[in-house]
């Protein structure tokens, strides 16, 4: 030992010393210490009450809103009788799986409902971010409160209104779009006989209704980025588009990644307010605007078969399990930061 290692007095060598010197009597080496038992779920209860308690409202909410409900899956497996209890119906396995695919519009159904919400998705939060980064960029301040509000108002429009605005634009004799047709001496157009524009159309709607209120999400995240990183990067040169592509964009990553999880879950359910306010029920516009929700909504409506049509949403619940499931394992491969669990 050098004289370092002793204390003030010099006569005695310091304990840390002992503890780390392999030989040191009387000690145990630092191997060998006991380690400390990792204390119970019970403790950590009692130590943090107070937030278990603040979360407990969440929990009784997802109890009673979320789980208990899940008994209603076994209606998919008999069938209901309303004269007697669900578990004393009669017990019909897979036969009302068999009505989604006897009808031979399955594939179709699962096709457009999905396609539909993965345009949805990325055409919406591309937009979305793309417009958060626009506002976040203006130093007006009226001006940026007063554009949130405009591209915010849509959402508060309900579907009822929406497709009362889309017929009053499309309809052949008295519509907006014909109207000016007409004016310019043009042949006026038939919208509600053409399938394929109702595609682009659809996406075009949803996105107007629900672009202001994914904006104010990423608008948010923008917002706890550290000013600190712009002034690092403008006073390195950098101007206002290396900017957004080195420093907003890469931020905004984990955002984008947690949205999109939480979208996929549901990737299945369609939004059935939309499609059917706007379609209604136009035999024409059935092969590309036709989703699950829709199609069990009209095949069940008279006769109200409750194990048909719990039938449908197990085999959406199913479907989106199994993806939210598979793109949190490759999230979780490529970057475990970002995965759900």
């Amino acid at each position: 030992m050098t004289p370092d290692h002793f204390n003030k007095e010099g006569d005695e060598p310091l304990k840390a010393d002992l503890v780390a010197s392999p030989n040191a009597p009387g000690k145990k080496k630092r191997e060998e210490l006991p380690l400390k038992k990792k204390k119970g779920f019970l403790h950590e209860l009692i130590t943090n009450r107070i937030m278990f308690l603040m979360l407990l409202p969440a929990i009784v909410f997802f109890l009673i809103n979320s789980y208990i409900p899940m008994v209603g899956i076994y209606y998919a497996f008999v069938r209901f009788d309303f004269n007697t209890s669900l578990f004393n119906s009669q017990f019909v396995g897979l036969e009302n799986f068999k009505f989604l695919w006897k009808s031979g519009a399955l594939g179709r159904l699962t096709l457009n409902t999905f396609g539909y919400n993965l345009a949805f998705i990325v055409i919406g939060n591309m937009l979305a971010i793309t417009c958060a980064i626009l506002v976040s960029e203006l130093r007006i301040k009226w001006l940026k409160k007063l554009t949130q509000s405009i591209m915010f108002l849509p959402y508060f429009i309900s579907f009822v209104i929406l497709s009362v605005i889309v017929y009053n634009m499309f309809n052949y004799e008295t519509g907006f779009l014909n109207t000016m047709l007409k004016t310019f001496h043009m042949e006026p157009v038939d919208m509600y006989s053409k399938p394929i524009m109702w595609v682009f159309l659809i996406i075009i709607f949803y996105l107007w209704k629900n672009l202001g209120y994914s904006m104010v999400i990423y608008l948010a995240a923008i917002t706890g980025i550290s000013e600190e990183y712009y002034e690092a990067a403008k006073i390195d040169g950098a101007n206002i588009f290396q900017r957004i592509w080195f420093i907003t964009l890469p931020m905004l990553k984990s955002t984008f990644v947690m949205l999109l999880l939480f979208a996929l879950g549901s990737i299945m359910k369609g939004q059935f307010d939309l499609f059917y306010q706007l379609v209604g029920n136009n035999g024409l516009l059935y092969n590309t605007t036709d989703i699950l929700d829709t199609y069990v909504y009209r095949s069940l409506k008279v006769t109200f078969e409750m194990g048909m049509a719990t039938a449908a949403g197990v085999y959406q619940s199913v479907f989106g399990f199994v993806l939210i499931m598979t793109v949190n394992y490759i999230i979780r491969k490529v970057n475990d930061e970002y995965a759900l669990f």
